[in-house]
C-alpha cells in the first residue's frame, strides 16, 4: 500500500502565510488582551515559534518547547490560560478561514486517493495545535470528521518541524513504520521536498510552472491533477524509501525515541505486560530490550570503532535477555526513559562525527567487513523493526498496511 503524505498549506489549501500568520497572532493577542498585553504577547509568540523551528530534541514535544519559551515571557502558567486559549481555537480561529481559499483539485485528489486504497496522511508543519489544523482542513473542504486521515501532525505530539529530516522519520514511525512505498507531496522546495529527500523519501513537487534548470530535485512534479495521472502510470514499487546516507541514518536515530514516546501515550494498560503470543514480547519487554541494546551493544560498538583500527565486532544474543533479566517484571515506563537517556548520549557521539569517521572500518562476526555508517544503519533498522512491533502491540486489532 502506498502511504501518501500530503502537505496542507498551498498544496491542499491556498494560504498566504505572510498574511495568515500575522492575522493569526493578532487575533490571538486580541483575544487574550484582558490577561496579557499584546505588546508582551506578540514577541512571546514569535520567540516560541522560533524555538520550535530550531528544536532537534526528541525528548520534548514542540508544545513543550514552545511553552518553555512562551509562558515565562508572559509571567503566567499555562494552566491559568488554558480555558481562554481553548475558547480562542473553538470560537475565534474559525473566522480566519476567510484569509484562505480552497485549492482546485484538492478534495478530488484526497477522495481519489482514499478510493485507491492509499493510506493518506496530512504532513503539515506542526507549529499549530491539532484543533487549529483541523479547522484549516475544514477551510480546505477536507473536514477530518469526513476524511479518515491516518495521521495529522500537530505540535502536541510531534518533536520536529518540517525543516528537519527527522520530522518525516517521526511521521512514518507514528504510522508504525510499515514497509512499502511512500510519497511526500508538497509545494515548498525547502520545507516539503529537501528534508524529505534528505531522509530518503520520494517526493512530488506541486508546481505548475514550466521546469527550470534551477528547480529542486523531485521524483515527480506538476499540479494536483497531474499527480493523479502520474501515480496511475508510475511503478509504485519505485517509491520505496531509500535510506543510504549518514544524514538519513542520523535522522532515523533521532526520531525513534520521539515516535515511541507518542505511541506509548496511546498504549492500553494491557499492552504493557500482556504477550500477544507465548513466543512474543509484551511492550515492557520491547522497551527493556531497546534500553539494554542501546547501552550494552550500540554504544560500545561505536566507541570501539572510534578508538580502534578496524576492530572485530562480535554479535550478541540480546533476545535471551528478556528471560534472563526478567524484563516482564520491570517498569516499562522507566525502561523507556532509560532508553531515551541512552539514545541522547548516542546522538551526542553521532552528531560529533567528522565525515571521515563515518567511513571507519570494522569486521563484524555476521556481516563481515563493514563501516561505522553501515553499523549505524543496522541500528536504525533495529529501531524500525521494534517500532513496528510496538505499533502492533498498541493496535492489536488493526491490520498493518
Amino acid at each position: 500500500m502506498l502511504t501518501l503524505l500530503l502537505d496542507l498549506d498551498d498544496t491542499l489549501l491556498d494560504t498566504n502565510m505572510d498574511v495568515f500568520i500575522p492575522a493569526y497572532f493578532q487575533a490571538l493577542s486580541a483575544h487574550m488582551a484582558s490577561r496579557v498585553s499584546p505588546q508582551v504577547m506578540l514577541p512571546a509568540l514569535v520567540a516560541g515559534t522560533r524555538a520550535m523551528l530550531a528544536s532537534e530534541d526528541p525528548a520534548h514535544t514542540l508544545r513543550q518547547v514552545f511553552d518553555v519559551e512562551f509562558y515565562p515571557k508572559l509571567g503566567v502558567e499555562r494552566a491559568d490560560m488554558q480555558a481562554v486559549i481553548e475558547q480562542f481555537y473553538d470560537e475565534v480561529f474559525p473566522s480566519l478561514g476567510g484569509l484562505t481559499g480552497r485549492r482546485p483539485g484538492a478534495v478530488e485528489l484526497v477522495e481519489w486517493a482514499f478510493a485507491k486504497g492509499y493510506r493518506v496522511a496530512v504532513a503539515t508543519d506542526p507549529f499549530f495545535p491539532l484543533k487549529a489544523t483541523q479547522h484549516r482542513l475544514r477551510f480546505a473542504g477536507l473536514p477530518p470528521e469526513k476524511y479518515p486521515f491516518a495521521l495529522v501532525s500537530s505540535y502536541e505530539t510531534f518533536h520536529f518541524t518540517k525543516s528537519h529530516a527527522a520530522y518525516f522519520a517521526e511521521f512514518l514511525g507514528r504510522l508504525g513504520w510499515s514497509n512499502g512505498p511512500v510519497l511526500m507531496v508538497g509545494n515548498d522546495a525547502e520545507r516539503d521536498l529537501a528534508p524529505a529527500r534528505a531522509l530518503g523519501l520520494p517526493t512530488f513537487w506541486i508546481n505548475g510552472d514550466p521546469p527550470q534548470a534551477s528547480d529542486p530535485e523531485a521524483t515527480g512534479r506538476g499540479t494536483l491533477s497531474d499527480l493523479r495521472i502520474w501515480l496511475d502510470t508510475v511503478d509504485v514499487k519505485s517509491l520505496e524509501p531509500q535510506f543510504t546516507t549518514h544524514e538519513s541514518f542520523l535522522a532515523l536515530m533521532i526520531s525513534a525515541p520521539a515516535s515511541i514516546a507518542s505511541l506509548l501515550d496511546e498504549a492500553p494498560a494491557s499492552a504493557w505486560t500482556s504477550r500477544p503470543a507465548p513466543a512474543e514480547w509484551a511492550l515492557t519487554e520491547v522497551l527493556c530490550h531497546l534500553r539494554d541494546t542501546e547501552r550494552e551493544v550500540n554504544q560500545p560498538r561505536l566507541q570501539r570503532l572510534l578508538s580502534e583500527a578496524e576492530p572485530f565486532i562480535p554479535s550478541r544474543n540480546t533476545d535471551a535477555w528478556a528471560e534472563e533479566r526478567a524484563y516482564l517484571q520491570q517498569d516499562g515506563r522507566a525502561a523507556f526513559d532509560e532508553f531515551l537517556s541512552a539514545r541522547l548520549t548516542t546522538l551526542e557521539t553521532l552528531k560529533g562525527l567528522r565525515q571521515a569517521d563515518w567511513a571507519r572500518k570494522a569486521r563484524h562476526s555476521i556481516f563481515g567487513p563493514t563501516t561505522l555508517q553501515e553499523l549505524v544503519g543496522f541500528m536504525a533498522t533495529h529501531d524500525r523493526i521494534h517500532i513496528q512491533q510496538i505499533w502492533k502491540l498498541i493496535h492489536p486489532h488493526v491490520v498493518s498496511p
